[in-house]
């Protein structure tokens, strides 16, 4: 071993094998490797050495305690990265760390002793060296004694604290339980805990280096392997993830405090700089905390050049390799972010060198430093007090941001949206950045992504919550002060004009006319040849009155004239003043005569005596302008604030219509955040917020719990939450904002916020003196306008739905007060009242499993007594509000009264009797005589009474046939299953004592008693079916009374001419029908003539509801008329075709009718003129994608027949609905399957229209490999169309797309070989065949070119008119038959003339993908009508 003097010098080596080999004459070796069972003893002497000689003991030990680290991997460490979350990288650690298997032999005891043994003598070095370095005399032996000391010192304790690391990670990995948690750190039997022992090792290497250890270095810098000897612990600290977590805060701490010290001492700098950006880009987890560690440096140490050299360092990184390093990207990304929001001013003066990655092609980056800026804007670079270049860095920020509003990544303009947000929230945004931010929000809620759109709503609503203007946004209410103070403000300019132009002093005045003045003496002395001289002027009789009249020649700024006058005046009036030349140039001609005006001009004592009094107050012009040049600025102020308010509130509305569609969007965040941005514009009362407000209604029945509460908490804060000091205050708001929301409201809208109110009544959130409130404003003790106590019974019948005691305690009030005497004079309140109470009627439903009777009131209950005298005494008096009221009111009969068919029956008796009496015939008429027998009636009895008696007849009918099928027929069934109840608990009390064999006795008892149920449900419903068929409308029943006269109106639409009796006859005669098969079935054909004959949209409105109606009851009897149903979709008037589309769409997702060969009529809607019945098809063709593969399978027929030259659509027309509908192709077979059937329907295609229209079908479709090779396939089904520019620009842009989406070369080596395909066909044909001069036959499977002189369809011709649509209108109103049997319709098929047009071929082969098929073909369809079974019987409507 080494003795003193030391013949050696300690050399920190690069790695551990370096110290057994020598390296030069004076450097320290290692001498002896101990093997593990001599480390123990060898410890013990050190430990006694350091007790006598000190921290110098290590002089003689060294080799003990590098045979302790034998094999060391700590220098090799440097370069193992930690493992993150997964436990995929553990593996490659653990296989690396066997080889430190060394150490690990260890005992742990002795490794726990080593530690605490090294703590002490550097803890003991630390205490030495601070008296040692202060002595000035240290001679140099001392010196090279305590360095080589502290050198090994510190090698060693460095060392243990990596070799402690590695293992506590690897104790770490072999703890991860499968699901990737790890599991609490433990403690050795010792107690010994390394987590808790580095903190102090830290402390202690602190304080070693705040010692001025440069002394032992002989004044200079200290070695720099030794400071990343010291610090290279730290930073192996700070790899390990779990030093993030909040409960290691102070050694996150102390580790900064110690490389602080390094920095500060020892110029680590650039090694910091260096290892801090490696370790950003391996480890995710260290970015915040080396932000805090930077901002502490900065703030408390001075290091603020430290940030410069970081974020230089970062900036200086290639933007390609970012772009390709995704992790070490979001490392730098995250530091940038988290530094920027902790010292932001010090990142602003170092922002330059990072500005060039905006341009890069990493978003993560962009995204980054567009963060800092914002922090920058917020935190340094906000408030009025900025300087001049704070403030050109602001806006440059400010245009760097809205710039990126429109980046070309959707994550960059979503994170600059939420950028804005903060920086309007914060009231950052200068008030003339409103305007331009506010529009590109605007415009950002078009964007593709949702994210996108999600965050410009956002920010819109923080404009609104934030906006330095109003509370109020009303342009209306903007736009009347705005027009007054501009136009107050344009007068206020006048005057001031006038005022200052009187104020200019002379000498202003000389010098903005004296250019032009010089050009016109230069000209008037040099004149051009060919000028005509001036008229002549004369000299005024003195020189003063020839001086004024100059000054006033001037000022009308006829310089010419007096310029002339000026030089006669000198002739005339030489040497007299003012008419000589102070300028002492005589000679020049051209200055004289400008001196003589300008004296003539500013002369202040000539100006006496010749100004006008317009001067004479000017002593007085300057204390009068001050306040008038203040009064201007104010009111500039002023116009330029109304001005931006308005503005803002024009952006705002025309944000609402955008975001209001976006309400029935797919993606639930986006409609959460169009509902919540519609409240707060509710709040700052924009007028046309009630319209979304009113609109997000429907989404209460979203299946979307989150929508769904979303609109419960919109209407919670808009009306539950009122203004006003007292309850009643707060009552009478709610009540108000809710009335207003009814007005003018539709029934859906009516309904749904009937679910929201009976919602909040449910959850108590409605307060007693509402509900007060409203009774009082109904029976008028409170003051209140006639729409207002209707809508308070609408209201309190809305109520009812959650709590029905609200109007079953009060049910007397609402019959003496809402169908008394009165009702006559407001049938809408008394149909309101009739709705109120109905909801007894649907509240009191048996609960599921319980056998309680029905709530039903006597006959004798004056509500049914109040009921038939409003109706009877009504029926006689001219009112279009009678008929809902009756409906209401017969509905309401049959809903709560016991026997309603006998009260109803006395009401069409009276209503009959009183029409009798009003027929006016000069013999009179018997009093027993029917209505249906009076010869020409209709000529003598008032037209409305016939209308009421019609539709009384038609709703009576329905109700009754609705009052079988549910009431009568749940009555029977509750009475069957009480009577089976009864008499199983009998044989159950009778069989109580049996054995086991009993109880299987009475399991089959059950099942048989279930059998019986299921039999006894269909003889009840056979029962029911045959009292409508057989009874109601059986001569001897009142209501066969009435179908000669329905009859007889129907079938004479000339005589019976007027609309609404023509209306109610047609609604009459659809109800009859719903009541019996065996009448339905005889009067359809004269109901679908009435429906594709009548002139009068209002009856083919209502026979298209009817017969929608008995499609669902009667499927079979009107399947055969299912071609007229869609014919009502090419109707000429809107509000028919609106109808027909509502219709169909339910008949169709309901599978009530057939849809292949005339969906296309559906189809066609989406491209109608009315915006309404675009929508209503868009939502049936979403909700019919939701069916499996109904699209895909409808898609062929589709093509087929909108690209029918003959009855198809223009063709733009065509491409607007396939973009539609390809929208739902989203399978992958689906795609490839129709690749192919599309290419195969080129061979049947036989115009170049339809060409275009398969091509360009195939663009729409999301092109992939597979559907590549069946192209490819298919080729020769399309080659010889391909002459065609558009057909083969089509073509080229699917493989253009597909290009754009492919990486394999064997794909695009594909496309290529496809494209030299296409282009050799287009421009020679192709090489295989030739082309031939003729065209073929169809059959040949060549397409025939058009003929030159056919026209193309022209735009208004392309849907067939109604003329077209109703030819052999006679002849086709003849029953349909039934379906022949498939060998019948094969004998006929060859004569039959069928239309030509594109067929697939495909469609009439079973395809082998059976999930693909999931419609009968035609040949597989069965001929004979099989009969649509039902479970019940009890569809009415």
């Amino acid at each position: 071993m080494p003795s003193s003097p030391l013949p050696w010098e300690f050399q920190l080596p690069l790695s551990p094998a370096d110290l057994l080999r020598s390296g030069g004459p004076a450097q320290y070796v290692v001498q002896e490797v101990l093997s593990p069972a001599q480390l123990p003893g060898q410890l013990a002497e050190f430990r006694g050495a350091f007790q006598v000689q000190g921290p110098l003991a290590i002089l003689q030990h060294f080799d003990t305690l590098y045979s302790l680290l034998q094999c060391s991997v700590c220098y090799l460490r440097r370069n193992i990265v930690y493992p993150s979350k997964t436990l995929a990288h553990a593996f490659g650690v653990q296989n690396f760390l066997r080889s430190y298997s060394h150490f690990r032999s260890v005992n742990a005891a002795l490794k726990e002793d080593a530690l605490e043994l090294m703590m002490k003598v550097v803890s003991r070095h630390s205490s030495d060296l601070s008296s040692i370095l202060d002595n000035l005399d240290l001679n140099p032996s001392d010196r090279t004694t305590h360095l080589n000391a502290l050198k090994m010192n510190c090698y060693v304790l460095t060392h243990l604290v990596e070799a402690f690391e590695i293992d506590s990670c690897k104790s770490g990995l072999a703890g991860l339980d499968p699901s990737g948690k790890s599991k609490k750190n433990r403690t050795t039997g010792s107690g010994f805990c390394w987590e808790e022992e580095r903190q102090p090792l830290i402390h202690l290497l602190t304080q070693l280096l705040q010692l001025n250890l440069r002394r032992l270095w002989c004044g200079l810098v200290v070695e720099e392997e030794f400071i990343s000897l010291v610090t290279g612990s730290c930073y192996r600290i700070l790899e390990k993830p779990s030093i993030s977590h909040q409960k290691h805060r102070a050694m996150r701490e102390a580790v900064m405090h110690l490389l602080a010290v390094a920095l500060t001492h020892y110029d680590h700098m650039l090694s910091a700089t260096l290892k801090i950006t490696q370790m950003l880009q391996h480890f995710e987890h260290v970015a915040p905390v080396f932000a805090g560690a930077v901002s502490l440096w900065a703030r408390e140490y001075g290091m603020k050049s430290m940030v410069g050299e970081l974020l230089r360092e970062i900036g200086q990184k290639c933007p390609q390799d970012l772009t390709r390093d995704a992790s070490g990207v979001k490392g730098y990304a995250a530091f940038l972010t988290e530094l920027a929001e902790q010292i932001p001013a010090i990142v602003l003066s170092n922002m330059s060198v990072l500005l060039h990655h905006l341009d890069g092609e990493s978003y993560v980056m962009r995204n980054a430093i567009l963060t800092a800026m914002a922090e920058m804007l917020l935190q340094v670079l906000s408030g009025d007090q900025l300087e001049e270049a704070a403030r050109g860095t602001r806006d440059q920020f400010l245009d760097t941001l809205q710039a990126h509003l429109c980046d070309v990544s959707g994550f960059v303009r979503s994170r600059v949206l939420q950028l804005f947000t903060r920086i309007v929230q914060r009231k950052a945004l200068p008030l003339a950045r409103f305007q331009a931010v506010v529009s590109l929000a605007v415009g950002r809620l078009q964007d593709r992504s949702v994210t996108v759109v999600k965050n410009a709503i956002q920010l819109l609503a923080a404009f609104l919550s934030n906006n330095p203007f109003s509370c109020k946004l009303s342009c209306a209410d903007l736009a009347e002060p705005l027009k007054k103070e501009m136009q107050k403000l344009r007068e206020m300019r006048d005057k001031h004009t006038a005022t200052t132009a009187a104020l200019i002093t002379p000498e202003e005045e000389w010098e903005a006319m004296q250019p032009e003045l010089r050009a016109t003496i230069h000209q008037l002395l040099h004149p051009l040849q060919g000028e005509e001289e001036e008229e002549t002027l004369e000299v005024e009789e003195t020189a003063l009155n020839t001086a004024e009249r100059i000054i006033q020649l001037l000022r009308k700024l006829n310089y010419k004239h007096a310029v002339r006058l000026t030089e006669m005046a000198v002739c005339h009036f030489h040497g007299m003043e003012p008419f000589t030349s102070s300028s002492g140039l005589e000679g020049d001609k051209e200055t004289m005569i400008l001196g003589i005006l300008r004296t003539l001009y500013t002369d202040s004592n000539l100006e006496n005596n010749i100004q006008q009094p317009l001067h004479s107050s000017g002593d007085e012009d300057p204390v009068i302008e001050e306040q008038p040049q203040s009064e201007l600025v104010k009111q500039e102020m002023l116009v330029q604030y109304l001005q931006d308010a308005h503005s803002f509130s024009m952006k705002i509305t025309e944000a609402l219509s955008v975001v209001s569609r976006m309400m029935y969007e797919s993606s639930v965040s986006v409609v959460q955040e169009a509902i919540e941005f519609f409240v707060t514009v509710s709040q700052f009362g924009v007028p046309q917020a009630l319209h979304g407000v009113q609109r997000m209604l429907p989404l209460i029945w979203s299946k979307e719990p989150g929508i769904r509460e979303t609109v419960l908490s919109a209407y919670r804060r808009l009306y539950l939450s009122p203004s006003g000091d007292s309850e009643r205050a707060r009552a009478e708001s709610l009540v108000r904002s809710l009335s207003l929301l009814m007005v003018d409201a539709s029934l859906g809208t009516i309904q749904c916020l009937g679910e929201i109110i009976s919602e909040f009544v449910q959850k108590d959130e409605i307060k007693p003196p509402v509900v007060h409130l409203l009774w009082e404003q109904f029976t008028e003790k409170s003051q209140c306008s006639a729409l207002e106590r209707c809508a308070a019974v609408m209201l309190l019948g809305m109520m009812a739905r959650g709590k029905p005691e609200i109007v079953g305690s009060n049910l007397d009030v609402l019959v003496m007060t809402g169908l008394d005497e009165k009702v006559i004079e407001d049938y809408r309140l008394a149909q309101e009242v009739c709705s109120a109470i109905s909801k007894l009627a649907s509240s009191n439903k048996p609960a599921e499993g319980k056998n309680h009777a029905p709530f039903r009131l006597p006959q004798t209950h004056q509500l049914f007594k109040h009921l038939s005298e409003a109706v009877t005494t009504g029926f006689v008096q001219p009112s279009t509000l009678w008929i809902p009221f009756m409906e209401s009111a017969i509905t309401l009969i049959y809903q709560l009264a016991e026997g309603p068919e006998e009260i109803c029956a006395q009401i069409l008796q009276c209503c009959s009797q009183q029409a009798l009496e009003r027929v006016q015939e000069p013999q009179g008429v018997e009093t027993g005589t029917s209505p249906s027998s009076i010869p020409g009636g209709a000529n003598t009895l008032p037209t409305f009474l016939l209308t009421h008696l019609l539709s009384l007849v038609g709703n009576v009918a329905l109700q009754q046939v609705v009052h079988l099928e549910r009431a009568v027929s749940a009555e029977l069934r509750r009475r069957r299953v009480l009577g089976e109840e009864q008499e199983a608990k009998k044989h159950v009390n009778s069989t109580k004592e049996q054995s086991a064999k009993s109880i299987e006795n009475e399991t089959t008892m059950e099942e048989d008693l279930g059998l019986v149920g299921a039999s006894a449900d269909d003889t009840e419903a056979e029962l029911i079916r045959n009292i409508c068929d057989t009874e109601l409308l059986d001569g001897k029943q009142l209501l066969s009374a009435f179908i000669p006269l329905v009859l007889k109106i129907c079938n004479n639409p000339g005589l019976y001419n007027d609309p609404a009796l023509s209306a109610a006859a047609a609604l009459a005669l659809g109800k009859l029908c719903m009541v019996s098969a065996e009448f339905c079935d005889s009067h359809l054909r004269l109901l679908f003539t009435m429906l594709e004959k009548s002139t009068l949209p209002g009856v083919r409105s209502n026979l298209m509801i009817a017969a929608g109606d008995l499609a669902i009851r009667f499927p079979n009897l009107v399947e055969p008329w299912t071609p007229h149903l869609y014919a009502r979709l090419r109707d000429p008037c809107q509000g028919v075709r609106q109808t027909a589309g509502l219709v169909m769409t339910h008949l169709i997702l309901k599978d009530m009718v057939k849809v292949k060969g005339q969906v296309s009529e559906m189809a066609a809607l989406l491209i109608d003129p009315e915006e309404e019945i675009v929508c209503l098809a868009r939502n049936f063709f979403s909700e019919l994608s939701n069916k499996g593969n109904a699209i895909y399978n409808l898609l062929p027929d589709i093509i087929s027949r909108l690209s029918d030259p003959d009855c198809g659509v223009e063709e733009e027309s065509f491409r607007t609905i396939m973009r539609q509908l390809f929208s739902y192709i989203t399978k992958d077979k689906q795609t490839e399957s129709l690749v192919e059937k599309l290419c195969q329907r080129f061979r049947t295609a036989r115009t170049e229209r339809q060409y275009r229209d398969l091509s360009h079908c195939l663009t729409l479709l999301p092109l992939s490999e597979r559907g590549l090779r069946k192209m490819q396939d298919n080729f020769d089904c399309f080659a010889d169309k391909l002459h065609d520019l558009a057909v083969y620009n089509c073509f080229l842009a699917a493989l253009g797309r597909l290009r754009r989406s492919v990486t394999r070369p064997e794909t695009k080596a594909l496309i290529e070989e496809m494209e030299q395909k296409l282009h050799a066909c287009h421009n020679h044909g192709m090489d295989s065949t030739e082309v031939p001069k003729e065209p073929l036959c169809q059959e040949g499977g060549k397409t025939p070119l058009p003929e030159p002189g056919k026209k193309r369809q022209v735009a208004g011709s392309c849907r067939r008119p109604m003329s077209m649509a109703n030819r052999n209108a006679d002849s086709s109103f003849i029953t349909p038959q039934p379906r022949v049997s498939r060998r019948c319709r094969g004998a006929t098929l060859h004569h039959s003339s069928r239309k030509p047009a594109i067929t697939f071929s495909s469609d009439e082969e079973n395809s082998p993908e059976d999930e693909l098929c999931a419609e009968l073909t035609e040949d597989e369809t069965p001929s004979k009508v099989t009969p649509i079974s039902r479970a019940s019987a009890c569809r009415a409507l």
